[in-house]
């Protein structure tokens, strides 16, 4: 697997409160857009990417089995316990108050792909010259997008753009979706935060994942379109490329 990630301060934040990992070699892939006062989005984020990875594998190595279902409930569990644990480390941080992150995750097992996901990061599956969004963005103006009562354009400018009705370190259950996918040989998997489609449209996004070019001069030029764009929140982007072994 043929892998970029880049992140992003955008044009106008002072800080950065995204984070990604990318694990190509375990193919995990994963972004994450922390949420709180002060630094405390920052430091979600981080704890997202630093514990996810762990987890994950820990609950996959104990599924009963390789078989789909198992591997999605393993996939469910482990964030689930993120959930929990992040809720757990901010109420011990002393002046940290409410923080929270998305997460979005793509976990390749030959010949699928596992696409679990809080909040509203997205994963997209580049195929045959098409950019196919595999999550549901869990906000107030994700579901008014799902029902056609806004459209892309209006979702952009939303006074409720950014209201999440799931997110990790969230209270109550944690309720991450899940979906697999079958791969083909030269697919493309794009993970971003919300910073980059809130400004550049699917189409140029479209455009720039499904051209001819190498995944590191593509997930470059979606971060340039972003800032092209005026980037109002931070971008970040992972781009990686998959091919039957």
């Amino acid at each position: 697997m043929e892998v970029c990630w880049l992140s992003d301060i955008g044009c106008l934040r002072e800080s950065n409160e995204d984070a990604c990992v990318a694990m190509p070699q375990e193919g995990l892939l994963a972004v994450a857009d922390g949420m709180g006062g002060e630094h405390a989005g920052e430091v979600a984020a981080s704890l997202v990417v630093q514990w996810l990875p762990g987890l994950v594998a820990e609950h996959v190595a104990a599924a009963e089995s390789s078989d789909v279902g198992d591997i999605e409930r393993a996939v469910r569990d482990a964030i689930i316990v993120l959930n929990h644990r992040l809720r757990v480390e901010c109420s011990s941080m002393d002046g940290v108050g409410k923080m929270g992150a998305t997460v979005a995750m793509a976990l390749t097992r030959h010949p699928q792909v596992h696409v679990a996901h809080m909040g509203d990061s997205r994963v997209y599956l580049v195929r045959k010259g098409k950019l196919k969004q595999l999550t549901r963005d869990h906000s107030v103006v994700g579901m008014l997008l799902d029902s056609g009562a806004i459209t892309e354009e209006e979702a952009r400018c939303h006074p409720m753009r950014g209201n999440l009705a799931r997110y990790v370190g969230m209270g109550g259950e944690a309720r991450p979706d899940i979906v697999t996918v079958e791969l083909q040989d030269g697919d493309r998997l794009l993970l971003c935060t919300d910073g980059l489609p809130d400004c550049v449209s699917q189409a140029q996004m479209e455009s720039v994942a499904v051209a001819p070019r190498d995944v590191t001069d593509a997930c470059r030029s979606l971060i340039e379109a972003g800032r092209a764009a005026g980037a109002r929140d931070n971008l970040t982007a992972i781009l990686a490329e998959w091919h039957a072994p």
